[in-house]
């Protein structure tokens, strides 16, 4: 099953995707304010049966949220391909990771905005994992069960900023350079997902391509590890890193200007497209 969230007529909302329509689960089942609080509840599993008992709107009607709105905590990974390692160093022995806050996202459809003190804006594409049970000190053969779906998110970086220090958060968090979308798909609907295909896409042009069976850190070590540190709620996000292909890795390097258009695509998920504005 799709579930995403969504604005509409002014309204925001969530709901869940059944062929071009969108089911108003926002409206349906107010006890669940947002996508979040409903991962996280009980009536999660029964999310099938709720779906088809409701009427949908047209998905052409509505405009893309991230998926996750406002989680709590956005964690991403860096240096977790094993195609990336001749750019980016020896892989880690623990997983590096970085949080990114929520109002730097934005959703399918909608502008990266180009930070008018950045020449160097770059695309990462990048599988995240949206948790939906919480936990603390997960142990990997448990992880399975806290995830609640996968998306897609273009970890859109500022790296002249990135470069200020050793610490790159001040690079990865501007203003609309987080797109999350268009939705999250339900373990059920994904089977394996360390063999899902990733392709980033610049106006047409292929610059990332990968599958994440080329993952350092699989999915569950990264719930492991991310869970000794944080207490991990529904909604949480965890990126999980990006493949060889960034722009600045590029001779010459090759950033994003306005116009262009970013388009990332994941096996079973879908396509999040993004076009590039000036600030």
């Amino acid at each position: 099953m799709k579930l995403l969230s969504f604005s509409e007529g002014g309204r925001e909302s969530w709901g869940a995707v059944v062929d071009e329509a969108v089911v108003d689960l926002g409206r349906a089942l107010p006890q669940y304010p947002a996508l979040a609080d409903f991962v996280g509840s009980l009536d999660f599993d029964r999310r099938d049966d709720i779906a088809a008992e409701t009427a949908g709107l047209k998905l052409s009607d509505i405009n893309f949220l991230p998926v996750i709105p406002r989680p709590e905590k956005i964690v991403c990974v860096l240096r977790n391909y094993r195609d990336g390692m001749s750019t980016s160093g020896e892989a880690a022995e623990f997983p590096p990771i970085f949080l990114r806050v929520w109002r730097s996202q934005v959703g399918h459809n909608e502008a990266v905005i180009r930070p008018k003190v950045s020449h160097q804006l770059d695309w990462e594409g990048e599988l995240a994992v949206v948790i939906g049970k919480a936990g603390r000190y997960i142990a990997q053969a448990d992880a399975w069960t806290h995830i609640a779906g996968y998306s897609i998110y273009n970890d859109v970086s500022a790296r002249d900023w990135q470069r200020h220090a050793q610490q790159i958060a001040s690079g990865k968090n501007f203003v609309g350079t987080g797109p999350f979308g268009p939705w999250l798909v339900t373990p059920d609907d994904i089977g394996d997902p360390a063999k899902l295909k990733i392709e980033t896409r610049v106006n047409g042009a292929v610059m990332q391509s990968a599958d994440t069976s080329m993952l350092i850190f699989s999915i569950p070590r990264l719930i492991e590890y991310c869970s000794i540190i944080f207490d991990l709620v529904p909604g949480d996000v965890i990126v999980t890193g990006t493949p060889a292909g960034a722009g600045f890795t590029r001779k010459p390097p090759i950033f994003l200007k306005a116009g262009d258009l970013v388009e990332v695509e994941i096996e079973k998920i879908g396509v999040l497209k993004n076009h590039v504005i000036d600030e």
